[in-house]
């Protein structure tokens, strides 16, 4: 029997992405980032209960703990794609243990205040959003991309496990030992991805050789959201999910207490339930992405919590209750982490953690909006109309974003093309230099200029999310079958890194392109001058 178990575990082990030792660390690290995360957000809203008893002062505990993921979710990404990431993984550590240590500390001494909790549990919110993009991006340098939707769901498990497991364990501490020995012991959760980071591998550097700043670099990770099509569509049914789903957070406390006539146990085992969906709907998500494409996985966890969200709004039945909580903690993890395995599988490594950060920063502006509307619908109306008008709303979004249909990424998407020759010019400008004109001109056949018309404008995405500011497409009106392409970018550096940029299905598209010219892709590189001089930008003048 024993054997057999043992069998049986490790078949398992085989089939998971826990079989890379790598791996294994880094997962048993952010289980133990989202315990003491959870431990110290339930302590310290209890810690401010005991210490004002303004409502107000309560609420700011959550608001103080969420805000920095709007506030510097963009720069996370983009520090998480620039610098090293487990430097960076490692100091938020260093951070969110040091402010939960010091909080617990101060409570254990008496010397704790609002003032105080509110400043701590913002550095501890602060580190939360700038340890999670770099998280999610890290898993794709662990395991491999077959094995990245099932890495992705063990996440989804890790954190709602947590979210079931960190208030329950650190109210039991307080408890015992009291609110400020809970915060201790959570701030000792942290030194396990404090370990595993020290054990990992340094990524070598996307781009090597070509810094960004922090502003470039947030700048960059927009305009590739804005530029692709396969980020597009995963934003906006991120955001017509979750703006729509807000009404569950928002109100469920309500329909506990009034709906329900339940107290503060019943409000427990709804959100009991709707943990273990979550869980049951990780286990089930790796299966369904191998069985079926990811916008029919996404379509049918939103159809299953519109149901949910319906039967949630006219039941009264606690048991009911339970399993529509149930079914919405399904979907919830059915959506958001195939939108998060769609959103790692889809973007270059160059922009990876920063299409992380846009989709965590599109769901937290969405939930916080949509609590805000629903809760005003629910004061207006009531809390049943409140839910089923969340339902429909969602339902008329499915509809209209019908055509933005979400897909895993392809290899080609997201590896890098052929090394480039090396550029044949005189003197190469410095990184600041600028702007950069690029002039690709190409002769075209007549019986291929609708193909190529085609195929150049398919072009211009490619070009403008890799870097490019401005884009057109120009015909020669003195010579027949002549086109000109033409591109302009901010400066030497940013044309150093579109070259690096492009992906082998970025290189494949433009070959394509060149392909349909009759005669070799003649290409010009120009650069700006000052209107005094013919000196290059941030160049040195003739003498």
């Amino acid at each position: 029997m024993k054997a057999s178990l043992a069998s049986s575990a490790s078949r398992l082990l085989e089939a998971s992405p826990l079989r890379h030792a790598q791996f294994r660390l880094f997962y048993l690290g952010s289980i133990g980032t989202a315990l003491g995360y959870t431990m110290h957000t339930t302590i310290a809203s209890w810690v401010m209960a005991t210490l004002t008893p303004s409502q107000l002062m309560v609420a700011l505990v959550q608001t103080a703990s969420t805000a920095p993921a709007l506030l510097f979710g963009l720069i996370a990404g983009a520090l998480a794609d620039i610098v090293d990431r487990r430097r960076l993984i490692l100091s938020t550590q260093c951070l969110l243990l040091a402010s939960t240590a010091v909080l617990g500390a101060a409570t254990l001494a008496g010397f704790v205040g609002p003032a105080l909790l509110l400043a701590l549990t913002f550095l501890v919110g602060v580190g939360l959003s700038l340890y999670l993009p770099a998280q999610a991006a890290t898993v794709n340098d662990l395991v491999s991309r077959e094995d990245l939707p099932r890495a992705v769901a063990l996440a989804a498990v890790a954190f709602n496990v947590a979210r079931a497991i960190g208030p329950a364990l650190a109210g039991g501490i307080a408890a015992w030992l009291g609110s400020g020995s809970a915060l201790v012991t959570s701030a000792l959760f942290f030194i396990l991805m404090i370990i595993a980071v020290y054990r990992m591998k340094k990524r070598e550097r996307a781009l090597p050789g070509v810094p960004e700043t922090v502003l470039s670099g947030v700048l960059s990770g927009l305009r590739f959201a804005r530029h692709s099509p396969a980020m597009r569509s995963l934003v906006a049914r991120n955001v017509s999910f979750s703006l729509c789903a807000a009404a569950f957070w928002a109100l469920l406390p309500v329909i506990a207490r009034d709906q329900l006539q339940l107290g503060a146990g019943g409000f427990g085992l709804l959100s009991a339930g709707f943990g273990a969906g979550a869980i049951a709907g990780a286990l089930a998500i790796p299966g369904q992405l191998q069985r079926r494409s990811l916008n029919v996985v996404v379509t049918a966890g939103t159809m299953l919590w519109i149901g949910a969200i319906a039967l949630l709004a006219v039941i009264d039945i606690v048991a009911v209750a339970i399993l529509a909580a149930f079914a919405c903690g399904t979907a919830w993890v059915c959506v958001l982490a195939g939108l998060s395995a769609g959103t790692q599988s889809s973007a270059p490594a160059w922009v990876r953690a920063r299409a992380v950060s846009v989709n965590l920063v599109a769901n937290q502006a969405s939930l916080a909006l949509g609590s805000a509307l629903w809760g005003t619908v629910a004061s207006a109306a009531g809390t049943q109309a409140a839910l089923v008008s969340s339902a429909i709303t969602m339902l008329m979004l499915l509809a209209i974003s019908r055509r933005a249909r979400v897909a895993m990424g392809e290899e080609a998407d997201v590896t890098p093309g052929a090394q480039l020759p090396e550029l044949a010019i005189a003197v190469e400008p410095g990184p600041k230099d600028g702007p950069i004109l690029i002039q690709l001109e190409y002769r075209v056949d007549v019986e291929h200029r609708d193909e190529f018309l085609r195929a150049i404008h398919a072009v211009e995405p490619v070009r403008r999310r890799n870097g490019a500011i401005s884009w057109r497409v120009y015909r020669n009106l003195g010579e027949d079958g002549v086109f000109v392409e033409r591109f302009i970018l901010a400066s030497w550096a940013e044309y150093v890194r579109l070259r690096a940029r492009a992906t082998m299905a970025d290189r494949n598209l433009m070959h394509d392109v060149e392909n349909l010219a009759s005669v070799p892709v003649r290409i010009s590189r120009l650069i700006g001058i000052d209107r005094e001089s013919d000196a290059p930008r941030n160049g040195t003048r003739p003498g």
